[in-house]
């Protein structure tokens, strides 16, 4: 039984593949998006009440069509978390699939759980190496360029548009997210009518930190909606984050270093985002030596960072590939004490410590091996 899925057709895809390999599928429904991502109209189940009868309402479902696996994507959305809570008592099998932890050419695929509730979360790095030696995978290295984003923004425009105009045989439905069904749809149709010109302040603004000569931290930032955040991690907002971090750097860097704030690729209030960032530095006094950066890809300016900083987005995973010191302050699965710093954060910028690359290394090869699958949910190319 499929519950919620990325946007686009990943969830129907997958769906015939395991018909076709013998298996007997269901959908549930919560909304006219995924209905119009899912083709197979005699095996989709339509949930149109409140959230507080969901729980009961599943049991039900599970029990008249014996089902014996739920497949959704992301455990922490209300929906999922009362499902994944009643499916353990049932006996249940639970399949989760999520972003990838090495994005962007992996997705995520777990048993149980994913991020903060990964088994990954409870295991060492001995027992990980222990498992390479009979391991023989063989993954691809990634390409540079793998065109995920404007899809993603896609299909995102594409759902929000179905809620909003299509969604009255769903009164119950409420998103999972704070933000209004219109507000997301609006956010993702501006991103994708500006992206040609982001593209280039962007990458002015890349250009303008490197040449300057001036060294820099990298400060990742995730969507405040971001399961990892709301779920995983001491914030409830990034402006919570933000100052600790302004508060942090500017009581511990070398006054001659600069700090680089680099927003999500789907951000989609860059305005509010400039404006917190010019209080904080005001109230910290590194007006002066903050740069903001909206979104972009990641390679070109974490190749010069000195060291990043983030609540527990998978791109703190770029740093520790490259070396590169990394602070972190929530639940994560690479949140190791072999290559993640437990400084203070002020102790943190005023004394870099050098990750344990070749530590982080066997450790990356572990997650092809056991959650991560080549590809991607949004393009054709990458499904």
């Amino acid at each position: 039984m499929f519950l919620q899925g990325p946007h686009g057709p990943f969830f129907k895809l997958l769906g015939k593949m395991l018909t076709n390999a013998g298996a007997e599928i269901w959908r549930v429904g919560f909304n006219a998006g995924d209905r119009v991502f899912w083709s197979l109209a005699n095996r989709y189940s339509r949930y149109c009440d409140t959230l507080s009868e969901w729980p009961e309402a599943f049991e039900t479902l599970v029990r008249e069509k014996s089902v014996t696996d739920i497949v959704l994507y992301g455990d922490t959305r209300p929906i999922h978390a009362h499902a994944i809570d009643r499916a353990r008592d049932l006996g249940v099998r639970i399949h989760v699939f999520e972003e990838g932890y090495l994005r962007p050419y992996w997705v995520t695929y777990e048993r149980d759980g994913s991020n903060g509730h990964s088994k990954l979360m409870d295991m060492d790095l001995a027992d990980m190496f222990a498992a390479l030696h009979t391991g023989s995978l063989d993954e691809p290295a990634a390409p540079a360029y793998w065109g995920e984003m404007r899809h993603h923004m896609f299909y995102g425009a594409l759902y929000h548009f179905f809620v909003l105009c299509l969604n009255q045989a769903y009164p119950g439905f409420r998103p999972h997210r704070p933000q209004r069904v219109q507000d997301e749809l609006k956010q993702h149709l501006r991103k994708l009518f500006w992206m040609p010109l982001s593209f280039i302040r962007r990458g002015l603004a890349t250009w303008r930190i490197q040449a300057s000569g001036v060294p820099y931290h990298l400060v990742l930032l995730q969507l405040q909606h971001d399961s990892a955040l709301q779920a995983h991690s001491p914030f409830a907002t990034n402006a919570e984050f933000l100052d600790q971090v302004l508060g942090g750097f500017a009581k511990g860097a070398p006054a001659h270093h600069q700090l680089v704030v680099k927003a999500h690729p789907l951000e989609q209030d860059g305005t509010a985002l400039s404006a917190t960032l010019k209080y904080l530095a005001q109230k910290h006094q590194i007006t002066g030596r903050l740069r903001y950066l909206e979104g972009g890809k990641l390679a070109k300016i974490l190749r010069q960072a000195r060291s990043a900083v983030t609540v527990n987005s998978t791109a703190g995973q770029q740093a520790l590939w490259r070396g590169i010191p990394l602070k972190l302050f929530g639940r994560a699965i690479y949140a190791k004490p072999e290559f993640t710093s437990a400084q203070e954060i002020s102790d943190f910028f005023a004394a870099l410590v050098r990750t344990d690359t070749q530590a982080y290394h066997m450790f990356w090869r572990y997650l092809p091996e056991t959650s991560q699958i080549a590809g991607g949910f949004f393009s054709r190319k990458a499904r």
